[in-house]
């Protein structure tokens, strides 16, 4: 027998597979749902619409950006029926406007630094690298990509080890993802991969699911973990938008259930609705 928070994991993926059965039983011939998501969700979510669609019918578009400027768009007015964004506070604000009616968090990342061979970065010196003068440094924008906000946590958190750090590194981040700069050209649609290749950046922070594309794009790259002492989030929310169809409901159990939670760990989440050990 089983007990404890894996008694419990296992009570909740079965009661999910439930839901998640009956909804779609009730909603058959939907039309398309959207989904808005975080850009770091991209490939993973584009999986997940797949599966979903191939297994349960139906066709799911998706959009991707920024989570706060994909936020805007919903405030704006645009027709979403799902937004899975990259942190918990854009969909706790459009739950708390009325525009929302259920929040959930599905699934968690770590932040990580990509950087460029002379720079030397390991996990030891990284503080040190990053206040080094000589050192560019590359953050997405706060307010705009979570990963913003989580980087300037971290800078905080550094400001606790060494007094004075973080007014440096606030003050030379450059802000390359989440419109604070002018996008990449087409051939290249990641602008990390652009300020690092360019040498506008000699490190890039983000998320290591990130990291682990731009490496596939740009192979001189070194992936370095950030210390203990500065790790902050990341944790990533969905939102079911208050006009969306009946059948968004189900999209949103599938991500929660024990096949989208699997997808999700593939491509370097960590799931929130998996065991962590095996039940008998």
């Amino acid at each position: 027998m089983t007990s404890g928070p894996v008694a419990r994991c296992v009570v909740y993926l079965s009661l999910t597979a439930f839901l998640l059965g009956w909804v779609l039983s009730s909603t058959a011939g939907s039309e398309e749902l959207v989904l808005f998501g975080a850009g770091s969700l991209r490939e993973v979510m584009t999986q997940i619409a797949v599966d979903y669609q191939a297994r349960h019918g139906g066709t799911v578009r998706t959009e991707f950006g920024p989570s706060g400027l994909m936020r805007e768009r919903i405030e704006r007015g645009e027709h979403v029926d799902l937004f899975a964004s990259a942190d918990m506070g854009h969909p706790l604000k459009l739950r708390e406007q009325g525009r929302a009616t259920t929040v959930a968090m599905f699934t968690r990342n770590t932040l990580c630094a990509v950087a460029t061979p002379r720079v030397e970065l390991t996990t030891a010196n990284f503080l040190d690298k990053l206040l080094d003068p000589g050192i560019k440094l590359g953050t997405s924008t706060p307010k705009a990509d979570p990963s913003g906000d989580y980087t300037w946590a971290m800078f905080r958190l550094a400001d606790r080890l060494k007094p004075g750090s973080f007014a440096i590194l606030d003050t030379k981040a450059q802000q390359i993802v989440g419109g604070a700069l002018p996008s990449a050209q087409d051939s290249s649609p990641d602008p990390t991969i652009t300020a690092l290749r360019d040498g506008v950046v000699d490190i890039a922070l983000g998320y290591c699911t990130s990291a682990q594309l731009r490496l596939r794009q740009l192979p001189t790259l070194h992936i370095v973990d950030i210390p203990d002492t500065l790790r902050v989030g990341p944790e990533y929310g969905l939102a079911l938008l208050k006009d969306a169809q009946p059948a968004a409901t189900g999209l949103m159990l599938y991500i929660h259930s024990v096949d989208g939670q699997t997808t999700l760990e593939k491509f370097g989440f960590r799931p929130v609705g998996v065991p962590s050990t095996p039940t008998p």
